[in-house]
């Protein structure tokens, strides 16, 4: 059987970290009137019926938390579903899943996705275990987001929910170029700090002509399991606020819960517990306005194709 890291050019990946730059050519300016090559159209994903990106940006947001159990409660929901970790600097998917398998190469160079919890999932977490960092750039991350979304056998999905790094680099640029995005997910806490580069995250994604499902105010606010009195650690309502600001949907309030980071760092994400969990309701509340928007979005597109014809 071939191994992964070879099906996935590892070696070749990873020797361009050490090689020199190029020169600089001074006949090569702003003025050059030559032309680089034009970039590929996204294509679809055969089977995948909606791409859901979930980004930030910035870290420790909850992002990873938040794509994790929005895939899981759209399964639960009855939809069929796949989860992407496109954040190769920081997998944690794996670790939030409670899954350590390997993925197995099948025919024709095909990967066949890890099945956890209903999802079909994949990541450089299950290629790159441990503590070992990757320290790549971007043309190593543009060839591995390109073999996750080609080279994994996805199947039939009604959604396929990827996990984005924080920030607004080279990996989102890949997928954006890549495949026909249907619309991206913002995360924010509510904090200044945070919702500062929250609005660089949307920002980027309208440059891109890509359609934003809305924003998610996560960790908006801690129940007093003695009192059960709201309290608002990080500020509150920012993100809707913001939402309202830049017009876009805004999709809910998810608690600051320690029970859904215990259940996250123990492979087994909070919404396992079902909607009639308390530590699973807001997530719950967060997984179906999704479902409506990109309902929204997608009736939309169709309405343009249309007029168009």
């Amino acid at each position: 059987m071939q191994r992964l890291d070879q099906l996935f050019h590892f070696c070749d990946l990873t020797s361009a970290i050490v090689r020199p730059p190029l020169p600089y050519n001074h006949k090569m300016s702003a003025h050059s009137h030559q032309s680089g090559p034009q970039q590929p159209t996204p294509q679809p994903l055969p089977g995948v019926n909606a791409i859901i990106a979930v980004g930030s940006g910035k870290g420790g947001v909850g992002k990873t938390t938040l794509s994790v159990n929005l895939a899981i409660a759209l399964s639960k929901m009855g939809y069929k579903v796949g989860l992407l970790d496109g954040d190769v600097y920081g997998p944690n998917v794996p670790l939030m899943l409670g899954t350590n398998e390997q993925p197995k190469v099948i025919s024709e160079n095909q990967i066949a996705p890890i099945n956890s919890h209903g999802l079909k999932v994949i990541s450089v977490g299950f290629l790159n275990p441990g503590d070992k960092p990757l320290i790549w750039r971007g043309p190593m991350l543009h060839s591995i987001i390109k073999q996750f979304l080609g080279s994994v056998q996805w199947g039939q999905l009604d959604y396929l929910v990827i996990d984005l790094p924080p920030g607004t680099g080279d990996v989102a640029l890949s997928l954006i170029q890549t495949v026909p995005l249907t619309g991206a997910i913002v995360v924010s806490t509510p904090s200044d700090v945070s919702l500062q580069d929250a609005r660089k995250a949307i920002e980027m994604f309208r440059q891109m002509k890509v359609d934003i499902v809305g924003m998610v105010e996560n960790m908006s606010y801690f129940v007093c399991p003695h009192c059960q009195h709201e309290i608002d650690i990080f500020s509150r309502g920012g993100a809707e606020k913001t939402a309202k600001q830049f017009g876009i949907a805004f999709l809910g309030n998810v608690e600051l819960d320690p029970e859904i980071r215990k259940s996250g760092d123990g492979g087994t994400p909070a919404v396992l517990q079902g909607e009639n969990s308390s530590h699973a309701k807001s997530l719950f509340a967060f997984a179906r306005n999704v479902a409506a928007r990109v309902e929204e979005i997608k009736a939309s597109s169709s309405e343009n194709v249309i007029q168009i014809q």
